[in-house]
């Protein structure tokens, strides 16, 4: 859970300052008159859109790699292997990174289960046939 929230500190830095540009120029539109809340709304709107997609590249990318865990799974000494340790493919990391949704959209219940399973696996492990394993 900590190494999520070192990846989102890390994702939302590098995404931060598209909102800040757009935010920026929005403040400036009103203090000169300009119209400013539609560049506000794009701001927002970009920046919502490039956290989706750059935390899905983010860590499909890293887990499918020779390290096969994020910046915070490393942190910890994690890595995420298929069933077998072996490294998995982008599309696999894909499926698990969409998987966490729905473990996050029936209140969480996806993440409590690695609690209750034999080998500690969230529902998005079981659905994507992988393991978060110490290194």
């Amino acid at each position: 859970m900590v190494a999520a929230i070192i990846d989102a500190i890390i994702l939302r830095v590098v995404v931060a300052p598209v909102g800040f540009i757009f935010g920026g120029l929005g403040m400036a539109g009103m203090m000169t008159g300009l119209p400013h809340r539609g560049l506000r709304l794009f701001g927002g709107g970009l920046t919502f859109i490039l956290l989706l997609f750059g935390s899905w590249l983010y860590e499909a990318f890293m887990e499918s790699s020779s390290y096969q865990a994020t910046l915070g799974k490393m942190i910890f000494g994690m890595k995420v292997t298929d069933l077998n340790g072996n490294r998995i493919s982008f599309e696999r990391a894909t499926g698990r990174h969409f998987a966490k949704w729905l473990s996050g959209m029936i209140l969480g219940i996806g993440y409590i289960m690695v609690a209750f399973t034999e080998r500690k696996q969230g529902l998005h492990d079981l659905l994507a046939g992988t393991l978060v394993r110490r290194s």
